[in-house]
């Protein structure tokens, strides 16, 4: 009798743990998990904007609503270059901003946007995913309680809106420039004066005088600011062939999701970050049409070659400064342009000869 009841516990014992085993799996797989982030444009922004909501959506949508991503623009949160600084705090979970911002904080942040006379956007994908790129961007933001992740290409950016044409490097002399990142500094060094500018802020800036020329990214952005209204001169690129945005993500955050919505997260990023590249070419070209039938007049020019001379000089000289006294810089600097040295020779007789070749 006594061996009968025995069982009859050990049963129900094993019935109750199993109940509470399914319920805790049920409940662990249910779990929502509420994320907020800040991105540094402001509401609306066209196509910067429109990646961290394909990106939300996507997450939500894999994830069968376990991830549910809160977005705040500029206009809520008030800091556009604060995002760094919120997500390492924890203030917000993810962010979606431009590398290049952080470089007053962290200066090896500036390599994982674009750099003048670097890696188109397609180069420098393949350089992220198969060169090493993803690996030395983590090692960048790691300390700083930070994951990086590719936020999507806006292409090749423009050389810039300018009140006058610029004829020789004399030109470059004092002149105002909204221009961030390491171009900034290659401005500087020639003769101009770079400042860093909120979008919000641009239009303004360069209708009262606070600044003479400004780049912003190209047809598709610049169109909606209204810069060729008081800008006549737009120059052709060289200082972002390749310019990626990023996804931010707090790490600690990061480790505390299950692996199955870390894949997800990753994959929204992703593809989030590809819908941006295709949405900025096919904008681009659309805008570039219309800006030209509303204002003829716009004056399409390339820098002059001793403008172009002079920049390239100032880009190596502050590369070599850079990698001199920082050893991660100069791997990360080693490696972008071994990488380049070998994706740009295939480029060069694929993408450059079919343009040479079959241009009308």
């Amino acid at each position: 009798m006594k061996k009968k009841n025995t069982v009859a516990l050990l049963l129900k014992a094993v019935s109750v743990a199993t109940i509470a085993a399914l319920s805790f799996t049920a409940t662990a797989a249910d779990k929502v998990y509420r994320l907020k982030l800040a991105e540094t444009w402001g509401e609306n922004t066209p196509i910067l904007g429109d990646a961290s909501k394909n990106m939300a959506k996507l997450a939500n949508e894999m994830s069968n609503g376990r991830l549910q991503i809160r977005i705040d623009s500029a206009n809520k949160h008030k800091s556009p270059f604060g995002v760094f600084d919120m997500v390492k705090s924890g203030q917000y979970d993810l962010g979606h901003s431009s590398s290049y911002y952080w470089k007053g904080k962290v200066p090896n942040t500036l390599f994982f946007s674009s750099m003048p006379f670097g890696m188109m956007s397609t180069e420098q994908y393949a350089w992220f995913y198969r060169g090493g790129g993803m690996e030395l961007m983590q090692e960048v933001y790691g300390p700083h309680n930070l994951l990086s992740f590719p936020g999507g290409n806006s292409d090749i950016q423009m050389g810039g809106w300018f009140k006058q044409e610029i004829k020789s490097l004399a030109d470059l002399q004092g002149l105002k420039m909204r221009i961030p990142g390491f171009a900034g500094e290659v401005f500087a060094r020639v003769g101009a004066s770079p400042t860093n500018i909120a979008p919000g802020e641009l239009y303004t800036s360069l209708e009262r005088g606070t600044i003479d020329a400004l780049e912003w990214v190209g047809p598709a952005f610049d169109l909606r600011m209204g810069f060729q209204k008081i800008a006549p001169f737009y120059y052709t690129a060289w200082h972002e062939p390749g310019s990626e945005t990023q996804f931010l993500v707090n790490k600690k955050k990061w480790n505390s999701l299950p692996k199955d919505l870390q894949v997800i997260l990753e994959t929204a990023f992703r593809v989030a970050a590809f819908d941006l590249y295709v949405q900025a070419i096919d904008a681009n070209a659309m805008a570039w049409d219309k800006m030209l039938a509303e204002n003829p007049d716009i004056q399409v020019r390339d820098f002059p070659q001793d403008v172009m001379d002079a920049m390239r000089k100032a880009n190596d000289e502050l590369l070599a400064e850079l990698t001199e006294k920082d050893e991660l810089a100069k791997r990360i600097v080693e490696s972008q342009a071994d990488y380049l040295k070998k994706v740009r020779a295939w480029t060069d007789i694929s993408t450059k000869a079919y343009l040479e070749t079959t241009a009308d």
